[in-house]
């Protein structure tokens, strides 16, 4: 029995003629001969409209309440696309997760998948050609309905591929693939044909909107290769897929940016053991996820400690560091700066290759770019710039390293 995984975002099943796409996407999978588990997300600002809901209801909606409503808009498009295949004469049925089941942790609106009973779609899909599976949900060990958060229904589709033997999942979309770089901010990005696990979770970290960053790291961990595809075409899209030797040839193979970062600035704190972790502790425990950490050199036994934070956490971040600076006594003292954004250069050639600091550096130069900050990892290098200059530090970057295709993508035939 082959087995394949298409995952349609809420754009793909947001009205009658767009679900009626997905329909011939499944058909054209049936007629591959492919028993075909559909995933499928509520209809475009459905979860918005249910969230809007409960806010309307309630000044403080209890979140385990709040899962199970916002789970009925992953119900209604499983219900209403079975419906279109079992009118084509497809045997088909609709599951929710609970009924496969799909096994989360108890932290509501953001529950974590802790397994899944493939059995149960195994056993369906000797009776039926086409499972239509609701996304973004789960059940935790009380039976309680949780959803995934933004971005669930990707990573039910791969955890559920992965539960079935690591068979392929596509995951369609309102673009054709995964591209160097964001094309309405850069007209020369194009569309890279395949990208490593490692490089897409850097994007995704990045905040790229592609793919949801959990979603890869099952890929990565189950070996699942994903197909990043556009509902509305029938053009080859992006394999996600494990590094291999020509993806190493590609020095940079993205340029990805973030503008939800904040700079936050502990000056005069006190250059002794500990005060790291007195800094640093509080903001792990409120759950505020630091990223560029900048020390000082010591002077006259004190130090200046900066790092980013996302600018959606800069309120709970100046209270708490507030508050640390009171207890650090002294002269501590805190800034902050809103006006701030991220760029990064990602490739696993980077690996391989030296120099790529030293050229990117040089190409911001030449553009009058200050850098504030900067960030390395094996395949990633990010700086901290004004968000000002964010679009033409982009394209400065993506003209330097990805100028001609071959310098980002191998020709298809290579993988062959």
């Amino acid at each position: 029995m082959s087995i394949i995984v298409q995952k349609f975002g809420g754009t793909s099943v947001a009205t009658l003629e767009r679900m009626k796409s997905v329909q011939k996407k499944v058909m054209a999978a049936r007629a591959k001969g492919y028993k075909v588990l559909v995933v499928l997300s509520a209809m475009a600002g459905e979860t918005n409209r249910l969230l809007a809901l409960a806010n309307e209801w309630s000044a403080n909606p209890d979140p385990a309440e709040t899962d199970v409503l916002v789970a009925t808009g992953e119900q209604c498009s499983i219900a209403l696309f079975a419906m279109l295949l079992k009118d084509s004469g497809v045997k088909a049925r609709s599951l929710l997760a609970h009924q496969i089941p799909i096994y989360t942790d108890d932290s509501y609106g953001r529950a974590r998948i802790h397994g899944i009973e493939s059995g149960t779609l195994e056993n369906l899909f000797n009776h039926y050609d086409v499972l239509v599976a609701a996304g973004f949900q789960g059940k935790d060990h009380k039976g309680r309905i949780t959803t995934l958060g933004r971005g669930g229904s990707d990573t039910s589709a791969v955890a559920l591929a992965s539960a079935l033997g690591s068979v392929e999942c596509e995951i369609y979309t309102d673009v054709e693939g995964v591209y160097t770089t964001d094309p309405n901010m850069c007209k020369d990005a194009r569309k890279i044909s395949h990208i490593s696990y490692d490089e897409m979770l850097e994007m995704a970290s990045m905040g790229a909107k592609v793919l949801e960053i959990r979603s890869v790291e099952f890929a990565k961990k189950y070996d699942v290769p994903v197909h990043v595809r556009s509902t509305f075409s029938d053009n080859v899209g992006t394999l996600v897929t494990k590094e291999n030797k020509i993806m190493e040839h590609v020095l940079v193979s993205s340029i990805a940016y973030d503008k939800d970062q904040a700079r936050v600035t502990l000056r005069s704190v006190p250059d002794t053991p500990g005060v790291a972790a007195k800094i640093f502790s509080p903001l792990a425990d409120a759950g505020i996820v630091v990223d560029m950490i900048v020390q000082n050199p010591s002077r006259d036994g004190v130090t200046d400690m900066t790092f980013t934070t996302p600018r959606k956490d800069i309120k709970k971040t100046i209270a708490i560091a507030e508050d640390i600076c009171k207890k650090l006594g002294g002269n501590a003292e805190l800034t902050y700066d809103l006006n701030v954004a991220k760029v990064s250069a990602i490739g696993v050639g980077m690996r391989n290759h030296s120099g790529v600091a030293a050229i990117a550096f040089a190409a911001l130069q030449k553009e009058n770019i200050n850098i504030m900050m900067i960030s390395t990892s094996e395949i990633k290098i990010s700086i901290l710039i004004e968000e000002k200059y964010i679009e033409l530090a982009v394209r400065t970057l993506h003209d330097m390293f990805i100028g001609t295709a071959d310098k980002i993508v191998c020709d298809e035939t290579n993988y062959n």
